[in-house]
């Protein structure tokens, strides 16, 4: 994805501390601000289209109907299969084909959330909501800003990720609410983790594809991942501690 070949001069790679200098790593600094923006307006939009359509269709009855129907498992999949698509095509794909399916995911993560609203109480939803917003915002922060390298913590993550998922389809069968507690409580501590280290992933990762057609792509799936930090952090800290109907 880099562009190795390009001839524009990097800040910091033998740069004299010229006012040329100072210009360019001042141009860096703003295209860098620009790229981040660009994925957190997109991240922020996604969770938002997805809460609206999560609202509606609860609101509409039609989530209630459709539990426990082979419907249901096809709403509940189909993100799913959004993110494997994204990820394994997002080299072949155009732009605004990789953006239709970021917009089109949000609409159906937006149909599996909506059985939140059925389980918890609107106010305790809202309250996780807000308390998710603010821890999200202050991890990103850290991994936006800090200089210690968080490639090690991130590996840790998503091992523990991976544990995570393997205790959740141990617990269908086994029904047992203390390790559902421990689930989302480690949950809530691992996506945390991803946050940080995503968004310092990110920040790296521009100086690679900047000025490369992949820029608008990285932007994409940089929402994405940000995204997907977000609605897990909030799942599992409405699992303990949301109020339920």
């Amino acid at each position: 994805m880099a562009n190795w070949n390009d001839p524009q001069p990097r800040p910091g790679f033998g740069a004299s501390p010229s006012l040329d200098g100072r210009a360019a790593g001042t141009v860096y600094d703003a295209g860098l601000r620009k790229h981040m923006l660009s994925i957190y307006n997109y991240m922020a939009s996604g969770v938002l289209l997805s809460g609206i359509v999560a609202l509606l269709f609860a609101r509409s009855g039609m989530a209630a109907q459709i539990i426990g129907t082979p419907l249901w498992w096809l709403v509940a999949l189909a993100p799913l299969g959004f993110v494997f698509g994204m990820s394994f095509g997002a080299n072949r794909m155009q732009t605004a084909t990789l953006q239709a399916l970021f917009w089109g995911f949000c609409v159906v993560m937006g149909l599996s959330l909506s059985t939140i609203f059925l389980v918890f109480t609107a106010q305790s939803i809202a309250t996780t909501f807000f308390a998710t917003a603010a821890a999200f915002a202050g991890l990103s922060l850290v991994g936006y800003t800090t200089k210690k390298n968080l490639s090690a913590m991130g590996s840790f993550m998503v091992m523990g990720l991976f544990g995570i998922l393997i205790a959740m389809l141990i617990n269908i069968f086994l029904h047992s609410t203390v390790l559902q507690l421990a689930i989302s409580v480690l949950g809530v501590l691992i996506f945390a983790g991803l946050t940080a280290w995503d968004t310092q992933r990110l920040k790296q990762e521009y100086y690679m594809v900047a000025g490369t057609p992949f820029a608008g792509k990285a932007v994409v799936m940089g929402a994405l991942s940000l995204y997907l930090d977000f609605i897990n952090m909030f799942q599992f800290l409405l699992n303990f501690m949301g109020n339920r109907n």
